[in-house]
């Protein structure tokens, strides 16, 4: 889980416009670099994913949340129908864990960027210049990925 100060408090975040709003008030994980073509196409670059407990996220505004069913089996992405931001990601396949775009934080109170998954679809337009672990697929056992 994540290495922050006080990984129980509150944090909050939402989309560009406020339409969407949300609370995560338990652990969360430390954030994971995704570099795979989904991803990439969702968020026009890298994502990069903080996850929690289902029962720890809640949506305190969804007015114009929606959900896209990703080329995935049981997987959904949820976005602000009206600004477009990209919130979250969800594998609907029985896991009790969803994925927060990291960026959509108000503050990340002491997360941190622990690897790179998916690295067989990197595009080919960057570089990535860190020490973090790098996995050419998800990496879950060493990251713990959910």
């Amino acid at each position: 889980m994540s290495s922050s100060k006080d990984p129980l408090k509150s944090l909050n975040g939402g989309c560009l416009c406020g339409q969407v709003r949300y609370r995560i008030t338990g652990p969360r994980r430390d954030i994971i670099n995704c570099h795979c073509q989904n991803c990439r196409r969702t968020h026009g670059h890298v994502s990069a994913y903080t996850s929690v407990d289902k029962k720890d996220l809640v949506i305190t505004s969804e007015q114009s949340l929606r959900w896209y069913h990703d080329r995935s089996p049981d997987t959904y992405r949820g976005f602000c129908g009206e600004c477009g931001a990209s919130l979250f990601w969800d594998a609907r396949d029985g896991r009790n864990r969803m994925s927060v775009s990291a960026g959509t934080l108000d503050a990340s109170h002491g997360l941190r960027t622990i690897g790179h998954v998916y690295l067989s679809e990197a595009g080919d337009y960057y570089q990535i210049n860190d020490d973090l672990p790098q996995f050419e697929y998800s990496g879950e056992e060493v990251l713990g990925i959910d």
